[in-house]
């Protein structure tokens, strides 16, 4: 079962060895492949990695908040998780009423500027708690637009109303399992400008057979070493809430990318990993009382056996 680590691992050393250094978005630079997949089979153990410690309650709480339908950090900050806060954050320094330090470039100068990275925690501290205490800050500065929570279950429909596609997809598998259309898209040309983040994670496909449910992911944009053990452990987690709530045991989880890259200022941290030896897959626990996804809470899923090496950090890039 260590295996399930193995693709992965594998995957980065072919990225290391034969990708294409390219530009991006943040100035960091790149290496990288287009086109990969790996595929997980969750009736051999729950495929979050083993070679480094991947922080699950994170995982739980980013995917609760996608399933609500939310797109507001405040409900990420009340579970103590702050992976999405630069987005944020950004909205914040960006807007006229903002007064504070420049925070130009505050992603790359907080990597190389000791004395800036001080004061950008400092306003980084401040913007969180003003999040979290006050609610009408909150509303206007801690919503990212529609990402993941409001294209799953508020698709804006042209002439007025919305779609839930989580819920259609649901009823598609329980009434229609051999369908070819069992669908969740988040990309949406139109809002891709106003996101704080255009979806990375673009589609997902559910696909029923022999009782079994599975689930094929693509990513357009996969940051290998910080972003993409997450994906393969959150959607593993929403391929198994979503068995539970239609019955069927779990298939596989099949992650196909299309740029999947390495941040040139995470190589150091590859290569650590890729010096290490996977240990076995845990296993995942549902709360045997519940069943529609709706229904679970963080108490309600767990990882059990989870033997890991240590963290490994890295700057992300924003």
């Amino acid at each position: 079962m260590a295996n399930q680590d193995q693709q992965y691992l594998d995957l980065l050393r072919k990225i290391m060895e034969e990708g294409h250094d390219k530009s991006d978005r943040t100035g960091t630079g790149t290496r990288s492949l287009f086109g990969a997949q790996m595929r997980f089979d969750l009736s051999q153990g729950f495929p979050i990695l083993t070679t480094k410690r991947v922080p699950f309650g994170l995982i739980k709480s980013e995917l609760l908040w996608f399933l609500r339908g939310d797109t507001n950090i405040r409900f990420l900050l009340q579970h103590k998780n702050h992976i999405w806060d630069e987005w944020a954050f950004k909205n914040w320094v960006t807007s006229p009423e903002y007064q504070g330090p420049d925070m130009t470039d505050f992603g790359l100068r907080s990597q190389t500027d000791p004395d800036f990275k001080r004061v950008y925690d400092d306003e980084m501290g401040k913007f969180c708690q003003r999040i979290l205490d006050d609610s009408d800050f909150a509303q206007k500065y801690g919503d990212l637009g529609d990402v993941y929570g409001a294209q799953w279950r508020h698709w804006g429909k042209r002439g007025g109303g919305f779609i839930d596609q989580i819920a259609n997809v649901i009823e598609q598998i329980k009434t229609t399992p051999d369908s070819r259309r069992m669908i969740v898209t988040a990309w949406n040309p139109e809002d891709v400008p106003a996101s704080a983040l255009p979806p990375c994670h673009v589609l997902f496909q559910f696909y029923v057979a022999d009782g079994k449910l599975s689930l094929q992911l693509y990513q357009r944009s996969g940051d290998m070493f910080l972003g993409v053990p997450f994906n393969i452990a959150s959607y593993s987690l929403l391929l198994s809430l979503v068995a539970r709530e239609t019955g069927l045991e779990v298939g596989e989880f099949v992650h196909t990318l299309g740029d999947a890259h390495i941040y040139r200022n995470h190589f150091n941290q590859v290569k650590e990993q890729l010096t290490r030896q996977p240990y076995d897959a845990p296993t995942l626990w549902l709360n045997p009382e519940k069943r529609a996804v709706a229904d679970f809470e963080m108490k309600d899923i767990k990882v059990l056996d989870y033997k890991h090496h240590g963290t490994i950090k890295a700057p992300v890039a924003v």
